[in-house]
């Protein structure tokens, strides 16, 4: 078993803060960066969380995210946004049309926000649950490098292009979906190749459509999606919200999130957040709607595993991989 280093929240936000102001990102991108990547990682999601430090840092050092970069909003109307992200990081221009969004929704009933020219934006449950905290509902989808292709041909078109839905609960932590649109996300792929193992069947094919374990030709192949042709038929749906409606590049477009080499990504993604129309009695319905869910046998509520690995990280810490804390303390000791 892999040895692991056991953190505090508070203390692996400082440390991949950190990392990311010795390369010179500014403190309040570094801060963004690192709490929505300590955030993935409390939930469980892993390779959104430490595992992508270095590979971050290699970027901003090879410019291909521009850590400087100033997030311009433009508002659309009544209620539509439009945030520029300036090729920097996601994380800073989710924070900002987050911010406004959420006024405009719970003043107009809903608000849309769209984000361009963007970068990996990790576990969209961390930013649908933001608006959830703030008595909304929510939708987000992003798109990313081409790697799944469409169900029965082999050469990649979309992303693994994720989508995560969060609705308030009264007295109670939101409840919050998040899916890929592969079996799995290609960060666990990633994860695996940098782990030097293989991955299990059923996770994706190699370049001639094949089936493979080998991470390293998954790589260099494609996802498989979920639910077959109806899951591509979902891609297609996120890959036009996310990149072909925000003027993002499309999947096929952007370069890898992994690479510090080629230009920025630039992708896209994109949020609807919702006011409860029937404000005075939705609280009682979804909790009988997810209180039955709950009482019958064998039935898990969708994000029940992620509410109670957060809770678990909050008392006690995460265990993180030595060789990823190793690496990000590696990066951090250029900044005192």
């Amino acid at each position: 078993m892999e040895a692991t280093e056991r953190l505090s929240l508070c203390n692996a936000e400082l440390l991949i803060k950190s990392a990311f102001l010795a390369v010179a990102v500014p403190d309040l991108a570094a801060q963004s960066v690192a709490n929505a990547l300590v955030a993935a990682e409390a939930e469980g999601q892993v390779g959104h969380g430490f595992s992508r430090v270095e590979d971050y840092a290699a970027q901003v050092q090879s410019g291909k995210i521009r850590a400087s970069a100033e997030v311009h909003i433009h508002q659309k109307g009544t209620s539509s946004l439009l945030a520029d992200a300036g090729f920097g990081f996601a994380y800073p221009a989710l924070d900002a049309v987050i911010k406004k969004g959420s006024g405009i929704a719970s003043e107009h009933g809903c608000a849309t926000m769209g984000i361009t020219r963007s970068h990996h934006c990790g576990a969209l449950s961390v930013q649908v649950e933001k608006l959830a905290e703030r008595g909304l509902m929510a939708i987000m989808v992003a798109n990313a490098p081409a790697a799944m292709a469409p169900f029965g041909a082999k050469d990649p078109v979309f992303g693994t292009n994720p989508i995560a839905f969060a609705a308030p609960r009264p007295g109670k932590d939101p409840l919050v979906v998040d899916l890929s649109l592969s079996r799995v996300a290609r960060g666990k792929v990633m994860n695996a190749r940098k782990a030097g193992k293989d991955i299990p069947e059923g996770w994706a094919l190699d370049k001639d459509g094949n089936p493979t374990t080998n991470a390293e030709a998954a790589l260099e192949g494609t996802m498989l999606p979920i639910g077959e042709a109806k899951g591509t038929a979902l891609a297609l749906m996120v890959e036009i919200l996310a990149s072909v409606m925000t003027g993002a590049s499309k999947s096929t477009e952007a370069s890898s999130f992994f690479s510090a080499d080629g230009s920025p990504p630039g992708v896209g993604q994109f949020l609807i957040a919702m006011k409860p129309m029937d404000t005075a009695h939705f609280g009682a319905r979804i909790e009988a709607l997810l209180g039955l869910i709950e009482t019958m046998e064998g039935a898990r509520l969708p994000g029940s595993r992620r509410a109670a690995a957060i809770a678990r990280a909050r008392a006690e810490g995460i265990d993180v991989p030595v060789r990823y804390v190793d690496a990000v303390r590696r990066l951090a000791e250029g900044h005192s």
